[in-house]
């Protein structure tokens, strides 16, 4: 399998919802478990089957979150000299040539990625422009509402 890019924060957050699941959640559904199945017939029980439910997701989401932290390729932005160019990992401020508008964005993995937050994945159209480009350069790319052009006004690697 091929090395999945992510920040140093994202790798983090994969090990600490981890660290959650196991430590504290797969206990709780085990215990909710026991105490369903003390209840009795367990054919018509329907705290014991939500509850083996909610621990199959547990341990479905437990087996994907290792898989994925065994094929990461963990970039440090603020290692890397990437001398004023847009990379994985950078925050780019953007100017909207057609709205005036300014953004902000991170460049960051699939996982980390949240439009809400400023978090663009690298394989987002917008990303594939912007990566390799330098401040004052004017990146074009099609969206889905139209073609985009953005100039950018900095790069910053924090």
């Amino acid at each position: 399998m091929n090395k999945v890019p992510v920040t140093v924060r994202g790798r983090e957050l994969l090990q600490e919802e981890l660290k959650q699941l196991k430590s504290v959640d797969r206990p709780t559904v085990i215990t909710a478990i026991a105490e369903a199945r003390a209840h009795g017939d367990l054919k018509e029980n329907a705290e014991y089957h939500a509850a083996k439910e909610q621990q199959g997701f547990i341990e479905g989401r437990i087996k994907e979150i290792e898989g994925k932290l065994s094929h990461l390729q963990v970039i440090d932005v603020m290692a890397v000299d990437a001398r004023g160019k847009i990379i994985f990992g950078s925050t780019v401020e953007l100017l909207d040539e057609d709205t005036g508008k300014e953004i902000v964005y991170r460049i960051v993995g699939e996982d980390e990625a949240n439009i809400n937050e400023g978090m663009i994945s690298y394989t987002s159209p917008i990303a594939r422009a912007l990566i390799g480009q330098n401040e004052g350069d004017v990146v074009s790319f099609a969206a889905p509402d139209g073609e985009k052009h953005y100039e950018v006004i900095e790069v910053r690697y924090i």
